[in-house]
């Protein structure tokens, strides 16, 4: 059976199994709990939300594509608010009515993205 992950069924390289967890809405204890792993980012009602700031536009327009190419592997695109050499991302997953634990796996990766570019 190759390639599979018990009681998931391999969908673009993912576990089906995997995404599901990943869609359940998470209690404030665990939202709070998880921020403290991402410090930059707040809360502001039922999304998680971070301002980037770089050199520049341009440089902050590298981010933005940088982020659109992860939204679009991982099937999960944040709200993006761009302010010159500003980048504000809001994750929530619609699906689940609130935040669950993809929100903060992109979070992350956004996080790695922005450092990767001298984000300030």
């Amino acid at each position: 059976m190759g390639g599979g992950s018990a009681g998931g069924i391999l969908r673009h390289g993912r576990s089906t199994t995997l995404d599901a967890m990943s869609l359940v809405k998470l209690s404030d204890a665990d939202i709070a709990a998880r921020l403290e792993t991402l410090p930059e980012w707040s809360q502001p009602g039922e999304e998680i939300q971070r301002t980037f700031r770089f050199a520049d536009f341009v440089a902050a327009m590298r981010f933005v594509e940088q982020v659109a190419e992860r939204a679009e592997l991982v099937q999960h695109h944040p709200d993006i608010l761009i302010r010159y050499s500003r980048v504000t991302l809001s994750l929530s997953t619609h699906d689940a009515g609130g935040i669950t634990d993809k929100d903060f796996e992109f979070a992350a990766a956004s996080d790695a993205i922005a450092s990767s570019l001298g984000a300030k």
